[in-house]
């Protein structure tokens, strides 16, 4: 377990407003950045990882998005289309999926 840049997990400014706010309770990134039980502080608050999981792309659901601060699995695979150049969703490509919550 160690102490992480909040910046490495979340990249964005908002998505870590969004984390401190408790409307991000998750994110999947294309590898892992994280362990079990890593610690990160966004403004006072310290969140610690409490699962890291491998999935693709298909196993996301509405409620993953949601967690993400999404309002349904459609919105944020536009979202991903918008952020990423060439991004194009495939079932199949993985990710590995963060869960944190404040301490």
């Amino acid at each position: 377990m160690s102490e992480i840049d909040p910046a490495t997990l979340l990249p964005s400014d908002r998505m870590r407003k969004r984390a401190r706010d408790g409307a991000v309770t998750q994110i999947h990134r294309g590898q892992q950045y994280a362990e079990e039980g890593d610690t990160f502080t966004i403004d006072d608050t310290t969140f610690e990882v409490r699962e890291v999981t491998d999935r693709t792309l298909g196993d996301l659901t509405d409620e993953d998005a949601q967690a993400e601060g999404m309002d349904d699995l459609e919105a944020y695979r536009r979202l991903l289309e918008r952020a990423h150049e060439n991004f194009e969703w495939d079932d199949d490509s993985e990710v590995v999926m963060h869960r944190f919550e404040p301490q």
